[in-house]
């Protein structure tokens, strides 16, 4: 019986050595920094946003929609069309220089902002806005 033991001992080692750790993923509390808006002409519009904390450019993007949402509900507009952002970092601080068209009726084009809709998910998830 004692070989069994060891047997079965080795075997369940075996087994735990080829498990995957789990993955210690540290929570997500990012510092927003600020935004400056800047009209570029007409329906032209340059925002610039900085964050501590972001897990990735995705983050620095989604405050700068969140940004560009907002700006679009202010000046009376329901859509934004995302044209390009820029994304940073250095020391933690991370920048986005992000440029949108904003306008009254659904944008032509693949990046679309229902400014409604995005700004509603921003302020549920604690992102601030212009």
């Amino acid at each position: 019986m004692p070989a069994r033991i060891s047997l079965s001992l080795a075997a369940l080692a075996a087994l735990c050595a080829c498990e995957q750790p789990s993955e210690d993923k540290a929570p997500f509390v990012p510092a927003y920094e600020g935004i400056e808006t800047r009209l570029l002409d007409g329906d032209l519009v340059n925002f610039l946003v900085a964050m501590r904390g972001a897990r990735g450019s995705e983050d620095v993007e989604n405050y700068a929609d969140c940004a560009a949402a907002q700006y679009a509900l202010i000046r009376g507009y329901g859509f934004a069309r995302h044209l390009r952002t820029n994304v940073s970092e250095e020391g933690g601080l991370w920048r986005g220089d992000a440029v949108y068209t904003i306008s009254a009726a659904l944008p032509r084009g693949l990046k679309t902002i229902d400014a409604e809709v995005v700004a509603s998910a921003c302020a549920e998830n604690g992102i601030p806005m212009v």
